[in-house]
């Protein structure tokens, strides 16, 4: 068996090892039971280029099994069965293990079953061996290791076949995780279950746990004596729509976003529901909840620190909940501490200095806020004693955007860089005529004409003409004019929020760099003479350079807005989760699809249910800390109404979408890209190409031809689901891709794998190294600019810095903020990154597929070093240079903590 760790250090293999193939191939004829073969010795070293899979035995084993031409007769085969230890254990959880210890011995035992592949001709049903019971459980429950290894033995005989699927029963008091189980003694080699679920007891949950091997079948191969086991598991999986979720159930099933607001703590706190005609969106995992007191369209609200429920196996592993534990506790520092110091000193409210900002990286928060003795003494001694124990997680590490070049955020080469190589690099957009025109109703909004005039920037376009530059593909757009402007009325009416409706024109220059050359600020179209729209220009004189600044700054919260809003949770968090849902419901655990893409749909169940609660709620996080405040989640819906398209989901169609590439067969990746130094697209283009070559050659071993895609009931129900209920609101529309052929299923699945690993990475681990000096990127602004006839005018001129900090969030928002994307930006230490995964070796028993995967996880360390060769390429501007950082969000690989890289399988932050 290819490096499995298992087996070496199960006590079932003795010290001399033997190796043999094992059959892999789903679409073969099952024999009733296979001969041993010739055995071979196979050096360690060699075990990835091994084809097909070779798996160890235990020779005691292979001498005790018959040879087909002897009568049937009985003998034994042993389970290896791992399950997972938590590292850390409350009192009660202590308390009952050494119950479940002691009642194992009087006979409350773990019980497995084998279950053959084939049909029993008396009973119809499949084959059931004799009852095995884990050996040893009250032994090794004081154990401490990560895994637990135990063993059962099972009686058989020759007539019995291949087993596969294996039941499970709990009849202990707590749940346990199950890792996998590893038959030995049948002669075709051991058999491999892996499992990775939490095993509930049966006085929980009455019935048995069934787990299938690693043996893919599609649904019309699936063998006999598996085809009721399957179906009756996704009937589980599916459960019966009606009942408040337990968090030890396995049900997946849909619902609305009917759960944001709170509406019982009053009108201030309800908010909208989420899809259904009125405001379209996908649909999130039900829990089932009843509703709440005051409104029985919302669902009632589940506190912090209160979970809320998602499958019990969606729920995050002991590693990644203190890895967000962690975090979400330096929020509570952040937070807690800052809002004790408001009460007391309420000058510090507002930053006064850009030095207010730098002393969060050195002094921490507590020097900085001046939280003096005397103060101290007056907060109670819970809040004392975390004040004196936490100085060190009250300091913030130096954003990567500012480590290197302190005021590089100031100039605009680096401004025009960020729309490419930033936090958010899927906004910009190729400019094909000028001036760019509104799409919004011109009856509600006012004229769609924009006021930028060719006057305005034709200086800057290095002796161009306007019509010249947009020829020669030099003029491109930033633009949140239609999805800002329907919501500026509101939002300018919050207290302390200030927006416009940005327009940003870049001039794409020799170097390759973007140069901004005009930002169109609009306000809504109140009466006919009104000045809705404003132009401001690159700074000629001091005046100019600060009004330049502050207009930036608001083109920086409509871009921190638009990416966490739409680009970030919809496009990546919120629209994967019905095909995930989908995937549960109706593919069974042994359908290669669903292997496929399980790496990829890990934690975000979890991830998701935890930004409802904690988030994206009414007065969470987002609408505390960006600009539409409580409007927030209603921009989302807006940009899924308008603007959300699956079919332009994947990586090539969106260049295409925004005019950034153009369709080219002599090209690598068959398109050519008019910024040719864009780091988020070439890197992006490798990482695509390998995932669709990958997905190819697995979906065309399964499917050779469309007949089997289309008489795939499983798979076609997966999509169609998916779709007509995961995206209801949009199931009419007519860009929806069909999935009729091998290419359909390939196209599908590479985009959603893209979107799950790295579109998802490029968006969301750079928050905290671009966002974290918020100066660079404000989520919120409190200021509008001033015109020269507005009262504000003579103070801006007075002290203009102090005018441009004001307009900058609270030194509390920012903190807060800051607290949040450090987390967000955070890898945890069982990330599995792109190109890995659980068990490599033995997820799937197909060699051929096996081997796949090994090409595609070495074509991604070949992207990564080639990642490396270009941020070290003087030529390539926009990722090297004095100060500059190297485009890194895209190297597949990272280590814990923020490190600004990494690809993640899943959305799982």
């Amino acid at each position: 068996m290819m490096g499995c760790s298992l087996i070496e250090r199960s006590s079932l293999v003795s010290s001399s090892k033997v190796f043999r193939t094992c059959s892999g191939n789903a679409r073969q004829k099952q024999n009733r039971f296979l001969l041993p073969v010739k055995l071979v010795w196979v050096p360690s070293v060699q075990l990835r280029k091994v084809s097909p899979v070779m798996a160890a035995v235990s020779e005691d084993l292979m001498k005790s099994a018959p040879s087909q031409k002897e009568k049937a007769v009985k003998f034994k085969v042993r389970a290896a069965v791992t399950i997972r230890n938590k590292n850390k254990e409350d009192f009660k959880e202590t308390l009952v293990k050494h119950f479940d210890a002691f009642t194992d011995m009087l006979g409350r035992n773990v019980v497995l079953e084998l279950i053959s592949n084939e049909q029993d001709p008396k009973t119809n049903g499949p084959k059931r061996s004799s009852e095995a019971v884990l050996k040893d459980w009250s032994k090794k429950a004081n154990i401490k290791a990560e895994r637990v290894y135990y063993t059962a033995e099972f009686t058989v005989d020759s007539s019995f076949g291949i087993p596969g699927a294996i039941t499970v029963t709990n009849k202990h008091q707590q749940e346990f995780f199950l890792e996998s189980i590893t038959i030995e003694g049948f002669a075709c080699g051991p058999l491999h279950f892996p499992c990775n679920s939490w095993v509930q007891s049966s006085r929980n949950h009455s019935g048995k746990r069934v787990f299938f091997s690693n043996q893919p079948y599609l649904p019309d191969q699936t063998p006999g004596g598996l085809r009721a086991l399957r179906e009756n598991e996704l009937k589980d999986l599916r459960g019966n729509g009606r009942g408040v979720r337990k968090l030890s159930d396995r049900v997946y099933d849909f619902d609305v976003y009917n759960d944001l607001g709170n509406p019982d703590r009053g009108v201030d706190f309800a908010r909208p529901t989420l899809g259904g005609d009125k405001i379209p969106y996908p649909r999130r995992c039900h829990t089932g909840r009843l509703p709440s007191e005051t409104d029985m369209q919302a669902e009632s609200r589940v506190e912090k620190p209160l979970p809320v429920y998602v499958p019990r196996d969606e729920q995050f592993e002991e590693s990644k909940q203190n890895t967000f534990s962690a975090g979400r506790l330096r929020a509570v520092l952040h937070n807690l501490l800052p809002q004790l110091k408001a009460s007391i000193s309420a000058h510090n409210r507002d930053i006064n200095s850009f030095g207010d900002i730098d002393d969060l990286y050195k002094e921490g928060l507590l020097l900085k806020l001046g939280l003096q003795q005397e103060a101290v003494k007056k907060l109670p001694k819970m809040v004392t004693k975390l004040q004196e124990s936490s100085e060190g997680l009250l300091k913030y590490e130096t954003p990567k955007v500012v480590s290197k070049d302190k005021f590089a955020w100031l100039r605009d080469d680096e401004f025009g860089r960020q729309a490419l190589a930033g936090v958010n690099p899927v906004n910009i957009e190729r400019l094909t005529s000028f001036p760019p025109v509104s799409k919004l109703d011109p009856e509600i909004y006012g004229p769609q004409e924009s006021a930028l005039k060719e006057e305005h920037i034709v200086g800057q376009l290095h002796g161009m003409t306007v019509q010249q530059a947009l020829d020669e593909n030099k003029l491109f757009m930033v633009d949140y004019h239609d999805i800002y402007l329907p919501f500026l009325d509101r939002i300018n009416t919050l207290d302390g929020r200030k927006s416009y409706a940005t327009r940003t024109i870049f001039f794409l220059t020799p170097t390759g760099s973007l140069k901004p050359i005009a930002i169109e600020l609009s306000l809504p179209h109140t009466t006919p003479q009104s000045r809705a729209k404003r132009v401001v220009t690159p700074p000629v004189d001091a005046t100019a350079n600060w009004i330049w600044q502050l207009a930036k700054s608001h083109v920086c919260s409509n871009d921190a807005g638009v990416h966490q809003l739409v680009n970030h949770w919809l496009r990546t968090h919120a629209c994967m989760e019905p095909f995930i849902l989908a995937a549960h419901r109706q593919m069974s655990a042994m359908h290669p699809i669903f292997k496929l893409l399980d790496p990829h749909m890990r934690y975000t169940l979890e991830i998701n249910a935890l930004a409802r609660q904690n988030l994206i709620n009414a007065d969470g996080v987002i609408e505390n800390c960006f600009t539409p405040g409580r409007y927030c989640m209603e921009i989302s819906a807006a940009a899924y109404r308008s603007s959300w398209r699956f079919d332009q989901e994947n990586l090539p169609a969106d260049l295409i979408r925004r005019g950034i590439a153009v369709p080219d067969p002599t090209q690598p990746h068959g398109l050519k890209l008019l910024i040719e130094d864009y780091p988020y697209a070439a890197d992006g283009l490798l990482i695509w190409n390998a995932l669709e070559n990958w997905v190819r050659t697995y979906v065309n071993h399964y499917y050779p031809n469309s007949s089997l895609i289309c008489s795939d009931r499983e798979l076609q129900n997966w999509y169609h689901e998916s779709v007509h209920v995961g995206h209801a609101d949009l199931s009419n529309e007519s860009w929806w891709p069909s999935l009729k052929t091998p290419d359909d299923l390939v196209s599908i699945l590479t985009t959603l794998i893209w979107l799950a690993s790295a579109q998802h990475a490029a968006l969301n681990f750079g928050q905290y190294p671009y966002g974290g000096y918020v100066p660079n990127r404000p989520p919120l602004m409190r200021r509008l600019i001033p015109e020269e006839n507005d009262p504000e005018y003579t103070n801006f001129l007075a002290d203009p810095q102090k005018y441009f900090l004001l307009a900058l969030p609270s030194l509390l928002q920012a903190t807060k903020f800051m607290a949040v994307v450090d987390t967000l930006s955070t890898h945890s230490p069982d990330e599995e990154y792109l190109g890995e995964r659980q068990h490599p070796s033995i997820w799937s028993a197909d060699a051929e597929i096996i081997e796949a995967f090994y090409e595609f996880s070495a074509e991604i360390r070949r992207i990564e070093k080639e990642i490396e060769k270009r941020n070290a390429n003087p030529n390539l501007k926009n990722r090297c240079g004095a100060g500059v950082l190297p485009y890194e969000l895209l190297a597949p690989s990272s280590g814990p903590g923020v490190t600004c890289r990494g690809v993640p399988n899943s959305v799982s932050i």
